[in-house]
């Protein structure tokens, strides 16, 4: 297998995976508890895997609750509904997002009082301009040893900026385009009924009707491999799941 396609899809896997799995089900929405230890060591994973692409999980967490409060509304952060495109919704999470990180606009109180984690010694790093580089040159230098044409260059933005690549996908597609299970008074989808490509993500209809549900598949075709990956955590005791929480 050429290697520069077994680097994109692993780096694509395990970003998505760690956006998944920390910064979504925990960060904002403590879907399950670990130790402060084994919490430190997917803190650092999650820099790790998004590199150059590092998303703060404080703000993420609060951003992402909004979204939640918010959806489909004009205080969402990142409704397709509100945008003509998939940049300008893009770009208003940055900005956003950017305010929350550096606490230039402080959130709502509802936003934090839920646990949210917190490194920020890992924080400053992941998010300095010098870190960010480092990691966009190390992709640059993996693709100049081991790309067999500069064809495979086209992929090194999409490595750059991983995880607001995925995150846009969700946001427009699961709020755009797919099917219902159930009436949330929103617009969110689930745009596809195999779920495998976005790791569950893409079952929103399904998280927007239970977001305590660790678990994004409902039908018995759904299949969400982040929760598969989550019992097998589980089982090996490194997190513990919660109790499903029923919602008003």
């Amino acid at each position: 297998m050429n290697l520069i396609l077994f680097f994109f899809i692993g780096h694509w896997f395990l970003s998505l995976f760690f956006h998944s799995f920390f910064l979504h089900r925990y960060a904002s929405h403590q879907l399950y508890t670990t130790s402060k230890n084994w919490e430190r060591v997917i803190y650092l994973s999650t820099w790790i895997v998004q590199g150059s692409s590092f998303l703060v999980p404080r703000a993420y967490g609060v951003m992402h609750r909004m979204h939640h409060e918010y959806s489909d509304t004009v205080k969402d952060p990142h409704s397709p509904h509100f945008f003509k495109d998939i940049w300008g919704m893009m770009w208003n999470t940055i900005v956003i997002f950017k305010s929350f990180k550096t606490r230039k606009n402080l959130p709502e109180p509802q936003f934090t009082r839920e646990y949210l984690p917190v490194w920020n010694k890992l924080d400053h790093l992941g998010d300095h301009v010098i870190t960010r580089i480092s990691f966009a040159l190390l992709y640059v230098g993996i693709y100049i040893a081991f790309a067999p044409s500069l064809w495979w260059f086209l992929l090194l933005p999409i490595h750059f900026l991983m995880g607001p690549i995925q995150g846009a996908i969700v946001n427009w597609c699961g709020h755009k385009y797919g099917y219902i299970n159930y009436h949330n008074g929103d617009h969110s989808k689930n745009s596809s009924p195999f779920g495998i490509v976005m790791m569950g993500e893409l079952f929103q209809n399904n998280h927007h009707h239970q977001k305590y549900n660790a678990n994004f598949a409902r039908k018995w075709f759904e299949f969400d491999l982040t929760y598969i990956i989550m019992l097998g955590l589980n089982k090996m005791k490194i997190i513990r799941l919660k109790p499903l929480v029923q919602e008003a």
